[in-house]
């Protein structure tokens, strides 16, 4: 694809508040972003899909293909100095956002640096602040955010994880696409994860084609 905004994430500031992150919308430029969401399958349940299990159009495919290849993981590597050459990636897509998702957690131990991607065109929901998500500083209260993200017109947030990155957003019921990518620890409860999103995404693909 290489026609990511590579030159944006690298002059984007690192935000500290509540923890450590980064930014920057429009990283999937307009024109890009149209031919991706047009490729993307409808996902009328909720939950996270395994994106080696979908049906993806060319575009939203090369995205994918994007974020997993070297370019991507040495601007992240370089932008945050984690040294991930060796840590394995797990990349899955959500459609649909439920009533009981966004609730305020931290991500697993097993995963070190959470990207998610954003590919949603922008609506009165999300003015609303409504599905948006919440950088937070503490695990209690959903208003008690440093930094809120809309999820829309491909906008890259890209945290590493650790004890304290609390995030979340309030309830938003309906259509809310949104890529997820991880690198992995190597430990076992890493592999662990990886092997239950394959198991996953062959029940998945079972379900389909019963």
């Amino acid at each position: 694809m290489n026609a990511l905004d590579y030159a944006a994430l690298a002059a984007a500031p690192i935000g500290s508040d509540p923890f450590t992150h980064v930014v920057v919308p429009h990283f999937v430029p307009a024109p890009i972003l149209g031919q991706v969401v047009q490729g993307l399958p409808a996902l009328s349940k909720g939950g996270s899909f395994p994106t080696g299990g979908l049906r993806l159009g060319d575009a939203a495919r090369a995205l994918i293909d994007e974020l997993e290849g070297e370019q991507f993981r040495g601007a992240v590597d370089e932008k945050f100095g984690l040294a991930l050459d060796d840590a394995p990636v797990m990349v899955t897509l959500r459609g649909q956002s439920r009533e009981k998702d966004g609730r305020i957690h931290c991500d697993s131990t097993a995963k070190r640096v959470t990207v998610l991607l954003y590919l949603n065109p922008e609506t009165e929901a999300w003015a609303k602040q409504e599905g948006c998500l919440r950088l937070l500083r503490g695990p209690d209260d959903i208003e008690d955010y440093a930094v809120e993200v809309p999820p829309v017109n491909g906008t890259l947030l890209v945290f590493p994880n650790g004890p304290t990155t609390w995030h979340g957003h309030k309830q938003f019921v309906g259509r809310r696409y949104v890529i997820q990518l991880n690198w992995m620890t190597t430990d076992d409860k890493a592999r662990y994860e990886l092997r239950r999103h394959r198991v996953s995404a062959f029940m998945k693909r079972l379900t389909r084609a019963a």
